[in-house]
């Protein structure tokens, strides 16, 4: 389902970025049967509007040595999610930060070289004020992982 402020071409458009950001214009405009400035125009609008947020390459983090992918639950202090969290957020290896419903108040995404690393970022964790409670599970394999947006 897409939103009431795209179009047809808009979400054309978008599917081709999104299966590859360093298309051409004129390679999507031929595809799609269109000018490249219309093209241009669309992608101009829809950056603007904050639909396209930024293009970043996609890297195998394997690859680059993090070999150690941790799901952390957190319990935090009542009155001070937000502030907890965007701390945690400022932390290099990690890579996502939600507020969830259920047991644990926040859930985060992070990676790491080893195991020796990701027991020092625990231990931080821990020890970081209004943290109760973690727990962590270590991601075996990934089955999938979608780093696209749906459209």
């Amino acid at each position: 389902m897409t939103s009431k402020l795209l179009d047809e071409l808009d979400v054309a458009i978008l599917r081709r970025l999104n299966q590859d950001a360093r298309k051409s214009f004129r390679d999507i405009a031929r595809e799609l049967r269109v000018s490249i400035s219309t093209v241009s125009n669309r992608v101009k609008r829809l950056e603007a509007e904050g639909v396209v947020l930024g293009y970043i390459p996609v890297l195998d983090e394997k690859r680059l040595g993090y070999d150690v992918l941790a799901v952390i639950g957190i319990r935090i202090s009542k009155g001070k999610l937000l502030e907890v969290q965007r701390k945690i957020g400022r932390e290099d290896k990690v890579v996502d930060v939600y507020d969830v419903t259920g047991e644990y108040d926040s859930v985060i995404i992070a990676r790491f070289r080893n195991t020796k690393e990701l027991d020092a970022f625990i231990k931080r964790l821990v020890a970081m004020e209004n943290v109760e409670r973690t727990y962590t599970q270590v991601v075996l394999n990934v089955v999938k992982q979608e780093k696209r947006a749906p459209i």
